[in-house]
């Protein structure tokens, strides 16, 4: 099956493009947002493929991937045909939604012409999607080639863009955290952070766009992850460093309440139970030990990368049949 995909989620994507199908992903000049082509720090097979808006007129395309609203309309002109009517559509959905929450209608709402995907079961419940169909398939990962050591009496975050985000990614929270053990903050537009929450250069360390399999291997010698998240849809890198045998101190919010399960660190809404528990963990690797190795089993039997894809197999054939 071809199938058609902007790259907009790097760590999605490569679980997706490791599946049987050949994945044309678009390239433009510019590698600009609607035309990133392969991804450069995460491991890609080959059947993931770069093509050209001008080239994609005369490819077979079975059916189109869209994450963006915009995509819509570009896949049309881009192919040249009706996609949702001669090209089967599916829309995968993220992020959990904002604005008006619960009532945030999503942009695909009430439409006939796709499928609405999201990600997790808590975002098919917040969203309002209308009338229009949809699925879940939950996320899976790639499992990380490295597995916890924990070493260092430090906790890993990662974040993409906490100054900007802010108290969406929890942000504000790192600071109480630092006074527990020195932080180790992985991501995009990371730097400066400490200088952002008045915190000394030893408590806080930014460390920019690293390479996947580099920054799995330095989370796995932190002592445990902490993921302080108050409104995001499930964070792959959760998912990566419980796989990795990580010990997890989480916000009890949106679908991280089903991804950490009980015995693989904390989970809580009290910030106060949270330091506690990250606490412990840098006092007790024996603890953190054990607590990672329920998050290990918890991650390995839920997210695994053979289940996600067999879900999405059967909903491409479920889809692409469909429409003939």
């Amino acid at each position: 099956m071809n199938i058609l995909l902007w790259h907009v989620h790097g760590s999605w994507t490569t679980s997706f493009v490791h599946g049987r199908h050949r994945y044309l992903v678009p390239v433009t000049p510019d590698r600009g947002p609607y035309g990133l082509g392969r991804a450069r720090t995460y491991p890609w097979p080959d059947s993931a493929v770069e093509v050209t808006p001008r080239q994609l007129g005369g490819e077979t395309v079975d059916v189109v991937l869209l994450q963006r609203p915009e995509e819509f309309d570009l896949a049309c002109e881009w192919l040249g045909r009706p996609v949702g009517r001669a090209v089967p559509a599916i829309y995968v959905e993220h992020n959990t939604p904002k604005g008006d929450v619960p009532n945030t209608r999503h942009p695909m709402a009430d439409r006939d012409d796709l499928l609405l995907t999201h990600v997790t079961h808590f975002n098919e419940l917040f969203w309002d999607n209308g009338t229009t169909r949809t699925g879940v398939v939950e996320h899976g990962v790639v499992p990380p080639t490295v597995t916890w050591t924990g070493e260092l009496d430090r906790l890993a975050v990662v974040i993409n863009e906490p100054v900007r985000r802010g108290r969406v990614t929890g942000t504000d929270l790192l600071a109480r955290f630092a006074e527990i053990a020195p932080l180790d903050v992985f991501g995009m537009r990371v730097a400066g952070l400490a200088d952002h929450l008045g915190l000394p250069a030893d408590r806080l360390t930014s460390h920019e766009d690293v390479p996947q399999h580099r920054m799995h291997a330095e989370l796995a010698r932190r002592r445990a992850y902490l993921h302080l998240c108050r409104w995001t849809s499930l964070g792959l890198s959760l998912i990566e460093a419980m796989t990795i045998g990580m010990p997890v101190v989480a916000l009890a919010s949106t679908e991280a309440v089903e991804a950490v399960p009980p015995g693989a660190g904390a989970l809580a809404t009290r910030v106060d139970t949270l330091l506690a528990a990250a606490a412990r963990l840098v006092a007790d690797p024996a603890e953190a030990r054990r607590a990672g190795a329920a998050a290990r089993a918890a991650a390995l039997d839920r997210y695994g990368l053979d289940r996600f894809l067999a879900d999405w197999d059967r909903l491409l054939e479920e889809e692409v049949c469909a429409s003939r």
